[in-house]
């Protein structure tokens, strides 16, 4: 028998035992290994058989003998393989334990040796880049080696391969693995330029990755506690699986903080002006303010430098503080279908004083028609000349802390974020590089961006911009997902005509105001409550700002959008009812707009009233369908009596008609007084209808009429 033949049988014969006799096989395999020690399926056989045992010691040494010995046999490659796998797997089953035990009983020059020929053997790049992460992480010693070479392909591979997205596998290993080892070993050196390309990268990852959209997240997974759901910086914890990774792999905690921590080390690499110890977003800014008064003075190196600090350090300042602002006032654009019900909101002007004296007690003014009669005798103080642009007036914006709990941080990153953008547009250098980093990175195409820039833009009182910008998230939206998740489509075209109303109204231009509320008014959906008028009640804005802030965070919820509405509508109609010129329907239009909020229109209903007796007559034929206030309804049967100045009202429906018919039957004053006191007894059974609906109606009913008084 040949010596190949003997090995065979040997071979074969303490497979025969293994099931029967485990160590008589492994004698036959000694005394094998002894007469053939250079014969590899010998010493494959030994080492199978200390595997499948579990023998974590004994594999080791065999693998490691292997290794050396046979060092191109596909056998000795394929085991190599499977270890390598379990090591970057997330998997915790008892196999592959086994397989990181055996791993590590091998000496550290074989462990990564065997790395680096393992990564020869890997074709894919995804592959070879988490085996050469391996390798690093073990290895710190040949990074200086492998690390920048590493990432260098991990960027080429995403350029080849085209990926739509910065959040991707191969940018994720890059920024997040293969980064953090290269920049923070001392002995990598690295050019400015090449740091400043990493810095651009990381920080694109970055931001991409926590304002990642819940319409983009096809593969975003599994529910998360609501407190942390509440935190931007602990979306991390979700679930979300990027294609190409594992679960594990794809996760990214806290995200800013990594990223923050990039800017200071390449800050330090890059010999920036750098502050010791951690600084506020506050104090960053100031810091490159105070940098930016003298970097004209620097030569040309150092400019460049310094300009590179000023621009990343406040665009990242810029970034983090747009974020926080729009994930606190829209959550549900990045909290995805499992987050809890938070309430949206919306900036916009403030219109709450439209009744000119807002400080009337409800509680304590209702008044019948002799107080009202009196009251016609005083002077009343009308708010009709009001600045409606509140350009004169320094800028505040307040909020109910019932809608905001963490109002402050709020507001705080709202005025960090305006003055990041203010100081990087505030130098050509400056804005030239930032320019070119929002082209890089079609921040055009930033939902989230965009709703902060068109909030910022209102703030700053350039309404015609902001107009331009609401037509730019519009197209925004109808882009960025054709499947919305339920209710954002709806949410979204509810903040876009309510900004642009406001917007209009600030502009002067009513008519397209009142164009814009009652097109929102088809989308609002009222709570129709049971028994009774239902009182809604106006958000209560607490502030420790002065009286007369002149914009407000609004709950954009149809509850607390339809009185901000209302109170649109009555600011277009009362100018027009008050001028001098006489325009009956404006005027009652602003009576049925007055019974919002009753008795806070009071003083001027009683305006509305002095002006029908001044005139001697008025005419509103909707007054029945749309008047259900008792105090009104009585102010106005009073006016037809002598007390009252026996004003003419032709308040019914075709009632120049009525007095025609009734004088051929029955005569003129008898009929008509008899039709118009059916009608308010009538009217005073309908005082406990819904007053919302019965406005809601009123706004959808008379749209085209209403557009016509403004025309």
């Amino acid at each position: 028998m040949s010596a190949q033949g003997d090995c065979e049988f040997l071979v074969k014969r303490a497979r025969e035992l293994v099931p029967g006799d485990l160590w008589a096989a492994k004698a036959w395999l000694i005394t094998a290994r002894s007469l053939y020690p250079a014969d590899f399926n010998i010493q494959y056989e030994m080492y199978t058989i200390e595997r499948n045992a579990e023998r974590t010691t004994s594999a080791g040494r065999l693998l490691y003998d292997m290794f050396v010995n046979f060092p191109d046999q596909p056998a000795v490659w394929r085991e190599i393989s499977v270890i390598t796998s379990a090591l970057r797997s997330d998997s915790q089953d008892k196999q592959t334990q086994f397989l990181r035990g055996l791993f590590e009983t091998l000496p550290g020059r074989v462990q990564c040796e065997m790395l680096l020929k393992a990564t020869e053997q890997c074709f894919n790049t995804l592959e070879r880049a988490e085996m050469l992460l391996l390798l690093l992480r073990r290895f710190p010693e040949t990074v200086v080696q492998h690390g920048v070479g590493l990432g260098e392909t991990l960027l080429d591979a995403e350029s080849i391969e085209d990926q739509e997205s910065p959040v991707n596998c191969f940018r994720k290993l890059f920024v997040c693995d293969v980064l953090p080892l290269i920049i923070n070993n001392p002995d990598v050196r690295l050019p400015a330029s090449l740091l400043y390309k990493y810095l651009n990268k990381a920080a694109e990852f970055y931001i991409n990755y926590v304002t990642r959209s819940t319409q983009t997240e096809s593969q975003y997974q599994g529910s998360q506690d609501s407190s942390d759901i509440m935190s931007p910086s602990k979306r991390s914890s979700q679930k979300y699986v990027i294609d190409g990774l594992t679960e594990k792999s794809s996760q990214v905690t806290d995200p800013w903080e990594k990223l923050f921590k990039i800017l200071s080390v390449v800050g330090m690499r890059c010999e920036w002006q750098m502050d010791k110890g951690r600084r506020s977003f506050g104090d960053i800014l100031h810091r490159m303010k105070d940098l930016c008064r003298y970097i004209s003075n620097f030569d040309s190196d150092a400019h460049i430098k310094y300009k590179n600090q000023v621009v990343y350090s406040t665009m990242l300042v810029f970034f983090k503080n747009a974020f926080q602002y729009v994930s606190n006032i829209q959550p549900s654009l990045f909290q995805g279908p499992n987050a809890p019900n938070q309430t949206p909101l919306v900036l916009l002007e403030d219109v709450t004083n439209i009744y000119g004296d807002t400080d009337i007690d409800r509680n304590k003014h209702i008044h019948k028609k002799r107080k009202l009669a009196e009251g016609r005798e005083k002077t009343m103080q009308s708010s009709d000349d009001e600045d409606p642009s509140g350009k004169a007036r320094s800028r505040h914006i307040t909020v109910n802390k019932a809608d905001l709990a963490n109002s402050i941080e709020v507001l705080e990153s709202f005025k960090l974020a305006r003055e990041s953008w203010e100081l990087l547009y505030s130098l050509e250098s400056l804005d030239k590089e930032f320019t070119r980093i929002c082209l890089a990175w079609k921040t055009d195409s930033w939902l989230w961006l965009r709703i902060f820039l068109t909030d910022m833009i209102i703030y700053q009182g350039q309404y015609k911009k902001a107009i331009s910008s609401l037509h730019h998230l519009a197209a925004l939206q109808g882009s960025h997902s054709p499947q919305q998740i339920t209710g954002q489509g709806s949410l979204e075209n509810q903040r876009a005509l309510i900004q642009l109303a406001t917007c209009h109204f600030a502009l002067g231009e009513y008519r397209q105001t009142c164009e814009k509320v009652l097109d929102l008014m088809c989308c609002i959906s009222l709570p129709i409550q049971e028994g009774g008028r239902v009182q809604e009640e106006q958000p209560k804005v607490k502030s420790k700002f002065r009286k007369g802030s002149d914009l407000k965070l609004w709950p954009c919820t149809s509850r607390a959008i339809m009185p901000y509405c209302l109170h649109l509508l009555l600011a277009c109609f009362k100018l027009r009812a008050f001028t001098d010129s006489r325009d009956d329907m404006a005027l009652g239009h602003v009576v049925v707009l007055l019974q919002h909020e009753w008795p806070r229109g009071e003083n001027l209903f009683l305006k509305a009233i002095n002006k029908i007796c001044q005139q001697g007559n008025f005419q509103y034929e909707n007054f029945f369908n749309y008047v259900t206030n008792i105090d009104m309804l009585e102010e106005f049967a009073y006016l037809r009596t002598q007390e009252g100045g026996k004003i003419h009202l032709e308040l019914l429906p075709n009632q120049a008609m009525l007095i025609k018919h009734h004088t051929v039957t029955r005569g003129i004053t008898k009929g008509v007084k008899e039709d118009f006191r059916l009608a308010m007894e009538r009217q005073v059974s309908r005082c406990g209808e819904n007053l919302m609906v019965v406005l809601h109606r009123f706004c959808i009913n008379e749209k085209i009429l209403l557009l016509q008084t403004l025309a």
